[in-house]
């Protein structure tokens, strides 16, 4: 019964963990995303002072 807990304790960790890593890659994402918007607002502001 305790290897039982231990591998689920172990295995609940990996999935934590591999969670943590998604959710920091879709910030990254979501924030080359945003740059990627205001640079373009920027350019599109400067095109239409023209």
């Amino acid at each position: 019964m305790a290897q039982a807990a231990k591998t689920m304790l172990i295995l609940a960790a990996f999935l934590s963990a591999s969670g943590c890593a998604n959710t920091i890659r879709g910030i990254g994402e979501d924030t080359a995303n945003a740059v990627e918007a205001t640079q373009s607002a920027g350019r599109n502001i400067i095109h239409a002072a023209r």
